[in-house]
């Protein structure tokens, strides 16, 4: 590993054993190298490729070396802890966020995320809980003192993590319609449901694959099943297959979606599966 020029501290090119040029990021990794002197391997924590990855790398450039500190720090935390792997643009979306928040923070802006904490926090409370363990550490590290709103914006880059190639709005957007579907069976069977259970648990995680799938107009996948079925749901499950159908009418509302049949029946069963303890 040929170091070739040094964008900060902690991202410098490099030329690999192959004669191809990286931007490596680790610790302090270029500091006080010269041109032609070899790069430790055991430093570089991540790569980004010139030929297939410009736009990361001119990403990169703009980010201080503190915050890609803190974000590689971050992410060796994260990573055992929610059972997830960091993929480059997730990388680079929470670094670009961190460095933007330190930004806000110098100029005291507070984008408030307050009003939806509550939605967030019932919503994804594991992602929630490693969110403020996140913002402790950047506070820590940094010697700053984010407001309590980051956390539940860090709330959503731990999601996108777990769902790999998701957009940052589009999780604020899953978490919206989320959370008007947790409303509408709240209504209709006048509760409020308990999300501490592992049937609201289990709810949740098929709705955010669902609301992916839809938001990225993905096929199902798998053998369908039989249309019979969902009749069976409406004869023995009536109020969840009601309920499931004001869901269907609210997301082609707010959507334009139309809900296959599959999908459908998925629906009814965990409505009556979170409700069932509750009436």
């Amino acid at each position: 590993m040929i170091f070739l020029k040094s964008f900060n501290n902690s991202a410098v090119l490099i030329q690999n054993e192959e004669g191809q040029e990286e931007v490596v990021l680790g610790k302090g990794i270029g500091f006080g190298l010269k041109k032609g002197d070899q790069v430790p391997e055991e430093k570089i924590e991540r790569r980004f490729i010139p030929a297939t990855q410009e736009d990361e790398i001119n990403q990169v450039k703009q980010i201080s070396s503190q915050t890609i500190d803190v974000t590689s720090k971050i992410v060796r935390m994260v990573e055992p802890l929610l059972q997830v792997k960091f993929n480059d643009f997730n990388y680079l979306a929470l670094a670009d966020h961190i460095d933007f928040a330190l930004t806000r923070v110098e100029d005291n802006i507070d984008l408030n995320s307050a009003n939806n904490s509550w939605e967030v926090k019932n919503l994804f409370p594991k992602e929630y809980a490693v969110a403020n363990q996140v913002v402790e550490l950047i506070n820590t590290d940094l010697n700053v003192k984010l407001p309590k709103s980051e956390v539940v914006l860090m709330t959503y880059h731990m999601v996108n993590a777990e769902s790999n190639d998701a957009q940052l709005q589009e999780t604020v957007q899953i978490t919206e319609l989320i959370t008007g579907i947790i409303n509408i069976i709240q209504f209709q069977y006048q509760i409020t449901l308990d999300t501490e259970s592992f049937s609201y648990s289990r709810f949740i995680t098929h709705l955010r694959v669902l609301l992916v799938r839809l938001i990225k107009h993905q096929k199902r996948t798998g053998e369908a099943l039989d249309p019979s079925l969902l009749s069976f749901m409406k004869i023995k499950y009536t109020r969840a297959y009601e309920t499931a159908q004001r869901i269907s009418t609210y997301l082609h509302a707010k959507m334009g979606w139309t809900l296959e049949a599959d999908d459908q029946f998925y629906l009814v069963l965990h409505i009556f599966r979170v409700t069932s303890r509750q009436d």
